[in-house]
């Protein structure tokens, strides 16, 4: 190799997986991986490729700092994602890491002249808009019953669907037990990617499907076939709510902590006695264990653990925002941290739109109480620096912030529905 040579112009790599696939749809890849076949480590190490990951040879780039993987096959030897022995040496084909791959879509190479390798006709697939798996060894994986309900969600726009046979084999690996062995992180990471696509709730959807949902969110499977008032909920059953608010969601572009706040908003109507039904009194206030259980055992952020938890609980204070007295507004954004954390309020707002618009035939109804409830907030926000000037001090300073922060809300409201009426 010469000094100017770049050093996988000395191997013979392979452009696969999404990046092909992308590329076929006319999509922009958003990351390049590649195959590496009939070399070694050693090769690699000497060529200045630097070593990462524990489970089988993966290496930078030196210079682009792209992955490039030797070609491998694996075998299953455990349970869960992680229980595979995977083989790499020379002697592997590009066939070979291929059809280890979970979709047909997913297992195309292109070679260095731009030829197209497709051993388990994955552009007829792509052209068909089907997504289906490329071999039996797909219900040895359980994880790929996430990552093909994902794969649903991110092109269920350009009318992707999932094959009947490989529904069929992600039912068999829910039915085998095999789900209880993932891991909460690759659960979370999978839900959201499938969460910020265009369609989050086809991915539950197809979970769902497969039986997959009841397993891995018990607190949503719940809300399947719980209804609600036909008046305010055309569409009836809560889990179809939850659905719609999703998609409205998503149609929104809500930053992900947003988008797993409307996931979780309404766990609590799954918990009102059926002779209750359709009415769901308190389910505010009910939803917030289901929450925190499903963010616990996911492993969630922090912060979106006590968004979710906060819009479960206060999501009808928005609904009903102009019937509030300022005291109530004000213990709201006190219970939102709003002066140390603005964008908190943001958020909620966002799922509460969300929530409102994601009923059958609401889709594109106005929702301008969560533009009332942030004026509001801004509105409440209170300099101290006066009352410290008057020689005040501590719980006589908190009570007059309080009092001037209620008549600052009480005018603020009286000029906004004056303006707005």
């Amino acid at each position: 190799m010469t000094e100017t040579t770049p050093p996988d112009k000395v191997l013979t790599t392979y452009l696969v997986g999404g990046a092909v696939r992308d590329r076929l749809l006319g999509l922009t890849p958003k990351e390049r991986d590649w195959v590496v076949v009939g070399a070694t480590p050693e090769q690699m190490l000497a060529l200045g490729f630097t070593p990462v990951g524990k489970d089988f040879p993966v290496f930078l780039h030196p210079h682009t700092k792209e992955e490039y993987a030797l070609a491998r096959t694996e075998r299953k030897s455990g349970h869960g994602y992680g229980g595979f022995v995977f083989h790499a040496d020379a002697s592997v084909t590009l066939e070979d890491d291929l059809i280890r791959r979970d979709l047909t879509v997913n297992a195309m190479a292109q070679d260095a002249n731009g030829h197209l390798i497709d051993p388990f006709n994955g552009q007829q697939d792509l052209a068909d808009k089907v997504l289906r798996h490329v071999s039996p060894a797909f219900a040895e994986d359980p994880l790929r019953v996430l990552r093909v309900a994902r794969f649903a969600a991110r092109f269920h726009p350009q009318g992707f669907v999932v094959a009947d046979s490989t529904l069929q084999l992600m039912q068999q690996l829910v039915q085998s037990g095999e789900l209880a062995h993932l891991v909460p992180e690759r659960v979370w990471k999978e839900t959201a990617r499938a969460l910020m696509s265009s369609s989050p709730q086809v991915y539950f959807q197809v979970l769902d499907a497969c039986g997959a949902l009841a397993v891995l969110f018990p607190e949503i499977k719940a809300l399947d076939g719980v209804p609600q008032t036909a008046k305010h909920h055309p569409e009836v059953d809560t889990l179809q709510h939850l659905y719609l608010c999703l998609e409205q969601s998503a149609k929104h572009d809500n930053p992900l902590i947003t988008r797993y706040a409307v996931l979780c908003h309404d766990l609590g109507k799954a918990l009102t006695p059926p002779d209750e039904w359709p009415k769901h009194h308190g389910h505010e206030h009910k939803g917030i264990a289901p929450a925190n259980a499903m963010s616990q055992r996911l492993k969630v952020p922090a912060d979106f653990t006590e968004l979710a938890q906060l819009t479960a609980k206060y999501h009808l204070h928005c609904h009903r925002a102009f019937e509030l007295r300022p005291q109530t507004l004000y213990d709201l954004f006190k219970a939102f941290d709003f002066s140390r954390r603005p964008e908190r309020l943001q958020y909620f707002a966002q799922a509460c739109v969300a929530d409102a618009q994601g009923r059958q035939g609401f889709q594109h109804t106005p929702y301008p109480q969560a533009a009332f409830l942030l004026d509001m907030a801004k509105a409440a926000k209170v300099n101290a620096s006066p009352f410290v000037a008057q020689g005040l001090k501590g719980q006589y300073i908190a009570n007059a912030i309080t009092r001037q922060a209620l008549q600052q809300i009480s005018e603020a409201k009286a000029a906004w529905l004056k303006q707005h009426s």
